[in-house]
C-alpha cells in the first residue's frame, strides 16, 4: 500500500482534510487533523485491495511502479499547432521542447 500515490488536501466545504489515492479515484477519507486523513486513506486503500484480492478483481498497479516512455499523443486544434510551431521557431527551439516546457 506504501507504494501508490496518495495526497491530503484541504476541503473548504467540508472543513476537514481529505485524504486522496490517484490509483484509486473514488476513494477519499475525510479527517480534521491532516496525518489522521493521510493514514485513513491509507488504511482504506489497504481494505478495499484486501476485499478485491479476495474477489479476484484486478488490482490498480502503483503508478510508482510503471514504466513511462516520455511520448504521449496530444490532438490540438490546427491554428494552435500553427501558433505553437511559429513561437518555437521563434525562439530558435523545437516544437517539442516548447511544448515540453509548457507542461512542466
Amino acid at each position: 500500500m506504501d507504494k501508490y500515490t496518495y495526497k491530503v488536501t484541504y476541503s473548504q466545504d467540508d472543513k476537514e482534510y481529505v485524504g486522496l489515492c490517484a490509483e484509486f479515484p473514488s476513494l477519499s477519507y475525510l479527517e480534521p487533523n491532516q496525518t489522521k486523513a493521510f493514514t485513513g486513506i491509507q488504511e482504506l486503500v489497504k481494505e478495499i485491495v484486501k476485499d478485491m484480492k479476495k474477489e479476484n478483481e484486478a488490482i490498480p498497479r502503483p503508478l510508482s511502479t510503471k514504466q513511462y516512455s516520455g511520448k504521449f499523443m496530444v490532438r490540438i486544434p490546427p491554428d494552435v499547432h500553427r501558433d505553437l510551431s511559429i513561437l518555437a521557431s521563434e525562439n530558435h527551439i523545437s516544437l517539442n521542447r516548447l511544448v515540453s516546457s509548457k507542461l512542466s
